[in-house]
C-alpha cells in the first residue's frame, strides 16, 4: 500500500513568503499549544474541527481533518460532528465541511 501523503498546510503553502508566520506555527501552535497536557490531541483535533466548521475555514479544514485521522478520531465521529454542527452553525457550513470531509475521507485510507 502506498503511503499516505497529507496535502500540505495552508502555511506550507505561503512558508516561502510568509516564514516568520511558519516558524511561529511550528513553535507555538503545534510546539506549545498542541503538546499542553490538559486535552489529549485527540481532543484537541475535534475542537478544532469543530471551530473551523463553525467558522467557515476550509482551507484549514482539510488539513485538521487529516490530523484528526491520525490522532485518533472515527470517520464516524467526523460525520456526526459536522451533522451537529449543522443545528448550530448552519446548514452552508455543514455542506460546505461535509464536502470538504467526504474528500478527505476518500484519500485518507486506514
Amino acid at each position: 500500500m502506498a503511503a499516505r501523503t497529507p496535502p500540505p498546510s495552508t502555511i506550507g503553502r505561503v512558508r516561502d513568503v510568509f516564514p516568520k508566520l511558519g516558524e511561529l506555527t511550528d513553535k507555538v501552535v503545534f510546539g506549545d499549544v498542541w503538546e499542553r497536557p490538559g486535552l489529549a490531541k485527540r481532543d484537541r483535533s475535534l475542537i478544532t474541527v469543530a471551530a473551523l466548521v463553525a467558522l467557515a475555514q476550509p482551507d484549514q479544514l482539510r488539513g485538521h481533518l487529516w490530523r484528526a485521522l491520525d490522532n485518533g478520531v472515527k470517520r464516524e465521529e467526523i460525520v456526526e460532528l459536522i451533522t451537529h454542527l449543522a443545528f448550530y452553525c448552519g446548514w452552508p457550513s455543514a455542506g460546505s465541511a461535509a464536502l470538504i470531509a467526504k474528500e478527505v475521507l476518500a484519500e485518507h485510507k486506514p
